[in-house]
Protein backbone atom coordinates (compact mmCIF):
# COMPACT_ATOMS: atom_id res chain seq x y z
CA UNK A 1 0.00 0.00 0.00
CA UNK A 2 2.91 2.33 0.71
CA UNK A 3 4.23 1.88 -2.84
CA UNK A 4 0.86 3.03 -4.20
CA UNK A 5 1.02 6.13 -2.02
CA UNK A 6 4.56 6.89 -3.22
CA UNK A 7 3.64 6.51 -6.90
CA UNK A 8 0.50 8.63 -6.56
CA UNK A 9 2.40 11.24 -4.52
CA UNK A 10 5.04 11.56 -7.24
CA UNK A 11 2.42 11.83 -10.00
CA UNK A 12 0.42 14.39 -8.05
CA UNK A 13 3.56 16.36 -7.19
CA UNK A 14 4.52 16.54 -10.87
CA UNK A 15 1.03 17.65 -11.90
CA UNK A 16 0.80 20.17 -9.08
CA UNK A 17 4.24 21.65 -9.77
CA UNK A 18 3.53 21.85 -13.50
CA UNK A 19 0.22 23.62 -12.86
CA UNK A 20 1.50 25.86 -10.07
CA UNK A 21 4.82 27.11 -11.46
CA UNK A 22 3.32 29.15 -14.34
CA UNK A 23 0.75 30.66 -11.96
CA UNK A 24 3.45 31.56 -9.46
CA UNK A 25 5.38 33.27 -12.26
CA UNK A 26 2.20 34.84 -13.70
CA UNK A 27 2.76 33.26 -17.11
CA UNK A 28 0.74 30.98 -19.35
CA UNK A 29 -2.87 30.53 -20.40
CA UNK A 30 -4.12 29.47 -16.96
CA UNK A 31 -2.91 32.74 -15.48
CA UNK A 32 -4.60 34.70 -18.26
CA UNK A 33 -7.82 32.78 -17.73
CA UNK A 34 -7.81 33.38 -13.99
CA UNK A 35 -6.95 37.07 -14.18
CA UNK A 36 -9.56 37.44 -16.93
CA UNK A 37 -12.13 36.19 -14.45
CA UNK A 38 -11.38 38.91 -11.93
CA UNK A 39 -8.79 37.15 -9.77
CA UNK A 40 -6.03 39.51 -8.77
CA UNK A 41 -2.50 38.68 -9.95
CA UNK A 42 -1.37 38.40 -6.33
CA UNK A 43 -4.05 35.78 -5.63
CA UNK A 44 -3.09 33.83 -8.76
CA UNK A 45 0.55 33.96 -7.65
CA UNK A 46 -0.46 32.74 -4.16
CA UNK A 47 -2.43 29.82 -5.64
CA UNK A 48 0.56 28.87 -7.79
CA UNK A 49 2.92 29.09 -4.83
CA UNK A 50 0.56 26.91 -2.77
CA UNK A 51 0.52 24.28 -5.52
CA UNK A 52 4.32 24.28 -5.79
CA UNK A 53 4.69 24.13 -2.00
CA UNK A 54 2.23 21.23 -1.91
CA UNK A 55 4.26 19.40 -4.54
CA UNK A 56 7.45 19.86 -2.53
CA UNK A 57 5.64 18.76 0.62
CA UNK A 58 4.37 15.60 -1.06
CA UNK A 59 7.88 14.63 -2.16
CA UNK A 60 9.36 15.27 1.29
CA UNK A 61 6.32 13.53 2.77
CA UNK A 62 7.42 10.27 1.18
CA UNK A 63 10.17 10.22 3.80
CA UNK A 64 8.39 12.10 6.59
CA UNK A 65 4.70 11.18 6.62
CA UNK A 66 3.32 14.05 8.72
CA UNK A 67 4.51 16.60 6.16
CA UNK A 68 3.08 14.54 3.31
CA UNK A 69 -0.29 14.36 5.02
CA UNK A 70 -0.29 18.10 5.71
CA UNK A 71 0.73 18.84 2.10
CA UNK A 72 -2.02 16.55 0.84
CA UNK A 73 -4.64 18.28 2.95
CA UNK A 74 -3.39 21.68 1.80
CA UNK A 75 -3.54 20.60 -1.84
CA UNK A 76 -7.04 19.20 -1.29
CA UNK A 77 -8.14 22.63 -0.08
CA UNK A 78 -6.58 24.28 -3.14
CA UNK A 79 -8.24 21.77 -5.49
CA UNK A 80 -11.63 22.13 -3.78
CA UNK A 81 -11.36 25.86 -4.42
CA UNK A 82 -10.41 25.18 -8.04
CA UNK A 83 -13.36 22.83 -8.55
CA UNK A 84 -15.78 25.39 -7.09
CA UNK A 85 -14.22 28.20 -9.15
CA UNK A 86 -14.47 26.25 -12.41
CA UNK A 87 -17.99 25.04 -11.65
CA UNK A 88 -19.09 28.59 -10.95
CA UNK A 89 -17.97 29.63 -14.42
CA UNK A 90 -19.48 26.58 -16.13
CA UNK A 91 -16.16 25.17 -17.29
CA UNK A 92 -17.26 21.56 -16.81
CA UNK A 93 -20.20 21.89 -19.19
CA UNK A 94 -18.24 23.86 -21.79
CA UNK A 95 -16.65 21.54 -24.38
CA UNK A 96 -14.22 24.26 -25.49
CA UNK A 97 -12.57 24.58 -22.07
CA UNK A 98 -9.63 22.20 -21.88
CA UNK A 99 -8.25 20.99 -18.60
CA UNK A 100 -11.19 22.08 -16.45
CA UNK A 101 -11.52 18.51 -15.15
CA UNK A 102 -7.93 18.47 -13.93
CA UNK A 103 -8.71 19.97 -10.50
CA UNK A 104 -11.44 17.36 -9.90
CA UNK A 105 -9.12 14.51 -10.88
CA UNK A 106 -6.30 15.93 -8.77
CA UNK A 107 -8.69 16.25 -5.81
CA UNK A 108 -9.60 12.58 -6.15
CA UNK A 109 -5.93 11.55 -6.33
CA UNK A 110 -4.89 13.68 -3.35
CA UNK A 111 -7.75 12.23 -1.31
CA UNK A 112 -6.54 8.70 -2.07
CA UNK A 113 -2.93 9.64 -1.26
CA UNK A 114 -3.88 11.10 2.12
CA UNK A 115 -6.04 8.11 3.07
CA UNK A 116 -3.38 5.59 1.99
CA UNK A 117 -0.62 7.50 3.78
CA UNK A 118 -2.70 7.67 6.95
CA UNK A 119 -3.38 3.95 6.72
CA UNK A 120 0.30 3.15 6.16
CA UNK A 121 1.54 5.39 8.98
Amino acid sequence: MFITAVILSIILALVSAAAGAPKALLKGPATEQLTGRNLSPSLVRFIGAAEVAGAIGLIIGIFWHPLGIAAGIGLAIVFIGAVVFHARFGDYSNAETRGASLPAAALAIVSVVVVITLAAA
